[in-house]
């Protein structure tokens, strides 16, 4: 299970979304489609994504496929870091 196998990643992009929306999430909640991160902080978002895990996000790829939920998200950040993506 992702939980498991990242539960480092899983709590900074809890912490980070909580601090950017002043709203609680988990692993499944929906960042993108319930309002909880706009097209200004799901920006912001990235960036700190980025910075920590020393991976680029393109523009093109800040789409809800990659960031609907911090699943999704976990996932995509492990394609980058592994060059997959």
């Amino acid at each position: 299970e992702i939980a498991k196998l990242h539960p480092f990643m899983e709590d900074f992009l809890i912490q980070k979304v909580e601090e950017i929306s002043f709203t609680k999430v988990d692993l499944q909640s929906s960042l993108w489609q319930s309002g909880v991160l706009d097209s200004i902080t799901i920006i912001e978002f990235a960036v700190e994504v980025e910075n920590e895990y020393g991976i680029k996000i393109p523009f093109d790829e800040v789409i809800e496929e990659n960031f609907e939920t911090l699943e999704r998200l976990i996932a995509y950040i492990e394609r980058k870091k592994s060059g997959n993506a």
